[in-house]
C-alpha cells in the first residue's frame, strides 16, 4: 500500500488517520503492519466506503472532498475502500542497526548469512555484498551491482535481506553498513577496518537523489547542518525543489529546529 511522504508524516503526527483506495479486493487486513519512512503504520479498520464526507477527506489528508473524489475517479469499476491507519512506533530495524552484537550473536548472524548464500541461485553473495557496501558507502545501487556483474533489481533485493538483519541502511543514494554490520564484517578480518567517522547528528529525511546530491556537495548531511542555512539558500541549490524543502521543513519542525532566518540587513 503506497502512501505519499506528506501523508506518512501526517499519520505519524496524528492529523491523518484514514486512506481511501480503489481495489478489486482489500490488500490489507485489520492488524496489518507496514514499515515506512516514518516508522511502522498499523491498519485499524478496512471497510467498503459508502458515502464519503468532507470530514473523511480531512482525515485522509485531502485538500478537499472534491479532490478526494477526483483521486478516486480512476478505476471507478472497482470498489472504494476506507482504511483506518495509526502510527505504531519506530521501525524496529533502527534499534537493531545500532545494536553491536557480541561473539555469540555474530555466530548466529553468520549462520543466517550462510543460509542465505546456500538458498541463492546467484551463489555466495552475502559477505561480498557487505564488503562492497563497506568499501563504497553512499554509491548508487546500479553502480555497485555493475561492479559485481549483477542486475540492479536482484542486487537491491538481496541488500534488503541484509537490511532485515540490521546490517545495512538505505540512503537516498546508496547504502551504509550499520554499526551492527560493521561489527560482523570486522569479526571476519584480521584487524578491524579503518573507516571514516559516521556522521553525528540527525540524518536527513528521504528527499530524493537530486536533492541529496546537492546537499552533500555543500557538506550538509544532517538536519542540524541544514538548520544553519536559510530556506532560500537551500532552494537555490540545483536539485532542491519544493518537495525536498517541504520534507526538510517537516523534519526540522519535528525536532524543534528550523531553517536559519534571512538577514534582512544584508
Amino acid at each position: 500500500m503506497m502512501i505519499r511522504p506528506a501523508e506518512l508524516a501526517a499519520i505519524k503526527a496524528g492529523t491523518v488517520d484514514l486512506a481511501f483506495r480503489r481495489w478489486a479486493r482489500p490488500r490489507v487486513v485489520v492488524g496489518t503492519r507496514m514499515r515506512t519512512a516514518v516508522g511502522v503504520l498499523e491498519v485499524t479498520s478496512v471497510e467498503r466506503a459508502g458515502r464519503i464526507t468532507a470530514e473523511d477527506a480531512r482525515r485522509a489528508g485531502a485538500p478537499s472532498l472534491a479532490a478526494l473524489r477526483r483521486a478516486l475517479a480512476a478505476r471507478a469499476d472497482e470498489p472504494a475502500w476506507r482504511i483506518g491507519l495509526v502510527w505504531a512506533g519506530p521501525d524496529p530495524r533502527e534499534a537493531l542497526r545500532e545494536s553491536v552484537p557480541d561473539a555469540g550473536e555474530i555466530e548466529e548472524i553468520n549462520a543466517r548469512l550462510d543460509r542465505l548464500d546456500q538458498a541463492s541461485s546467484y551463489g555466495v553473495w552475502t559477505r561480498e555484498t557487505l564488503d562492497l557496501i563497506d568499501l563504497n558507502p553512499t554509491v548508487r545501487a546500479p553502480d555497485l551491482a555493475a561492479r559485481v556483474g549483477r542486475e540492479t533489481a536482484d542486487f537491491k533485493k538481496d541488500v534488503r535481506k541484509l537490511k532485515e538483519l540490521g546490517l545495512t541502511e538505505s540512503l537516498d543514494i546508496g547504502y551504509l553498513l550499520s554499526p551492527r554490520g560493521q561489527a560482523v564484517v570486522d569479526a571476519g578480518l584480521a584487524t578491524p577496518r579503518e573507516r571514516a567517522p559516521r556522521p553525528t547528528g540527525t540524518p536527513l529525511p528521504r528527499i530524493g537523489a537530486p536533492a541529496t546530491r546537492a546537499l552533500r556537495a555543500e557538506g550538509l548531511t544532517t538536519l542540524e547542518q541544514v538548520a544553519g542555512r536559510t530556506e532560500a539558500e537551500l532552494a537555490a541549490l540545483h536539485g532542491v525543489g519544493p518537495l525536498a524543502i517541504g520534507r526538510l521543513r517537516d523534519a526540522l519542525d519535528e525536532r524543534g529546529l528550523a531553517f536559519a532566518q534571512e538577514d534582512r540587513n544584508a
